[in-house]
């Protein structure tokens, strides 16, 4: 049985279509937000000048980064260091199974390091 080569060109395009687009969107919304809103992070309050405004970054509130309301509401522009800070946080919480990003409030705890404390008292 001979195997073929699969084409591997219209996947290439589709590929380079799709990065394509995706910076395209990305730049419209970032020029859109910085025109929009002071150069300043929205958590650590760092200012942005010419020549350091690469570092300031658009954050999708609700991690969907085609949902780029022409009013900016889902948009808020943090820092290289901010920015990586939230989605970890996001990350995290995703991972432990806690809802506690969505709605703000923080993960219940689930771990009590004073459990055994009385009887291990005891002992001694």
């Amino acid at each position: 049985m001979i195997s073929k080569k699969p084409d591997t060109t219209k996947l290439d395009k589709i590929v380079a279509d799709a990065n394509r687009n995706a910076a395209q969107r990305a730049l419209g919304y970032r020029e859109r937000s910085l025109k929009m809103y002071p150069w300043v992070c929205g958590r650590c309050t760092r200012e942005f000048n010419h020549t350091n405004v690469s570092q300031l970054t658009v954050h999708h509130r609700d991690h969907n980064h085609d949902n780029n309301p022409p009013d900016g509401s889902n948009w808020e522009l943090l820092c290289l260091y901010c920015h990586d800070n939230e989605h970890s946080r996001y990350l995290e919480a995703d991972q432990q199974g806690t809802s506690g990003v969505s709605n703000g409030s923080p993960a219940l705890a689930t771990h009590n390091p004073f459990a055994a404390l009385q009887d291990m008292l005891k002992k001694k």
